[in-house]
């Protein structure tokens, strides 16, 4: 039997460039570039009207066109964060481009350093260029694996050193950050010119389970706080002389700072907000510091960052979150077979992910697309999953028929985007501003895998 070859993004883009979403193979992953254009536009203005830098991060969608809609974002320098090295390997094109450009670019490997990963992050750093990847530190024991990085490319690894400032997934409490000497170890190997230390780094997803902009902003001035401790108690131990970065953020936490421009938000937490961001340590006249904003779900959202409202005014969620599933439904019980309603679809933990939501008590919320909901009716959310199918029904739990057919296209909001995009090697793009609809197909976008980038139809549509 011959192996099944995936195809490549130039045969999916001639074969479904034009085409209805509704006849592409199912499940499948749908972005609305309209919708994410908007958002990064949105972060764009945000930025730049707070006078921060900005760090976007990749995990989310791992294309190469939403990195280069998200690197025009009001900072100067070009920034990322990558959590695999496949994302980092997709955006090698971008970051060489910009060093070409003599502009400042610099992607983060977004997790505590992976030994085994320094011979490949060393190679890509010494093809980009110097100050291009920097590494995450929570551990004195990473620290000589940064001497093969020099030796590979004759200049220093860039470093953050990881502070916990209540999350616990990683990084180090600020009373602990010189754990076992580290931040010694640290100031020791630049002395000997192979570690740069950047600043000090905290990411938080603790304000996915905000309600309020103002709940959000909570949660990153805590983050800010964070750091502020552990960079004025360990002061003598860092370099002088120099800018320190305290980066922050998580998409609630940034989105929230859009207020702040937007709405002219006069909250105390606003105002505590932005006195921190101007000048986060007046206290302290030994080092200048900076505050850099990270995220990465912005561009495309979910149903989880939605139910956080952390952007005060923000839209219907069918207006704010730019991917959907596309499924087909395989069988309708609206014939008192079972105690209430329900109907199949062809699309469950696999193509959704299992990730709950904070407002609702389902896996998915079927949009509207071309169902005529009455605006007043509840919604219909899927109730159920398994591995390969979801039970769709009301969120209410009403008794009223299942408004579905057998063989009916439907799209579904996903809890986490970024879980339900794992499944998927690609994504079918529409432009709701350039089609109501949104249902015709102007683009495919293959999901970072490296050598993919190699392929001459997409370099010369990424030119």
């Amino acid at each position: 039997m011959d192996s099944i070859m995936l195809p490549s993004q130039g045969e999916l883009f001639q074969r479904w460039i034009g085409k209805d979403i509704a006849d592409v193979p199912k499940p499948a992953a749908v972005l609305d570039r309209a919708i994410i254009r908007r958002h990064c536009n949105r972060m764009k203005k945000t930025v730049q009207a707070l006078g921060v830098g900005f760090r976007a991060h990749v995990k989310t969608h791992k294309t190469f066109q939403i990195a280069k809609m998200q690197m025009d974002n009001g900072d100067p320098e070009t920034k990322f964060i990558a959590s695999t090295l496949l994302e980092i390997e997709m955006l090698h094109p971008l970051l060489k481009g910009a060093k070409a450009a003599h502009h400042p670019a610099n992607v983060l490997y977004g997790i505590p350093l992976v030994p085994s990963h320094v011979p490949r992050l060393a190679e890509l750093a010494a093809d980009i260029g110097e100050d291009s990847i920097s590494v995450m530190i929570d551990h004195p024991d990473q620290i000589p694996y940064l001497r093969q990085f020099f030796e590979v490319t004759n200049f220093p690894a860039c470093v953050f050193v990881k502070v916990d400032t209540g999350y616990h997934r990683a990084g180090l409490p600020p009373a602990s950050l010189n754990k076992n000497g580290l931040l010694e170890k640290l100031a020791d190997a630049e002395v000997e010119g192979w570690v740069r230390l950047l600043g000090l780094y905290s990411h938080s997803s603790l304000s996915y389970g905000a309600k309020t902009a103002d709940e959000a902003m909570v949660h990153l001035i805590g983050e800010i706080h964070g750091c502020k401790v552990a960079l004025n108690r360990w002061l003598p131990l860092l370099p002088k002389g120099r800018e320190l970065v305290i980066s922050v953020g998580a998409t609630p936490q940034v989105s929230c700072s859009h207020d702040l421009v937007q709405n002219g938000s006069a909250s105390p937490e606003a105002e505590e907000l932005k006195a921190l961001l101007r000048n986060p340590c007046p206290e302290n006249t030994e080092v200048r510091v900076k505050i850099e904003l990270h995220a990465g779900n912005y561009p495309i959202l979910d149903m989880q960052q939605v139910s956080t409202n952390a952007r005060s005014g923000a839209g219907k969620f069918e207006d704010e979150i730019a991917m959907t599933v596309v499924a087909e439904v395989c069988s309708v019980y609206n014939d008192s077979e079972r105690e209430k309603p329900e109907a199949l679809i062809a699309a469950g933990t696999l193509a959704l992910g299992r990730e709950p939501c904070a407002n609702y008590p389902g896996w998915g919320v079927l949009s509207s697309w071309r169902r005529g909901d009455d605006p007043g009716a509840p919604r219909l959310i899927v109730d159920r999953i398994s591995q390969e199918h979801g039970i769709v029904a009301w969120e209410s739990g009403v008794q009223r028929s299942i408004p579905l057919s057998v063989g009916q296209v439907v799209k579904v909001f996903p809890n986490h985007s970024c879980v339900a995009a794992a499944f998927f090697g690609w994504y079918f793009v529409v432009d709701s501003e350039r089609d109501q609809d949104g249902s015709q197909i102007v683009d495919v976008w293959v999901r970072g895998r490296g050598s993919d980038l190699t392929d001459p139809f997409l370099m010369t549509r990424f030119q």
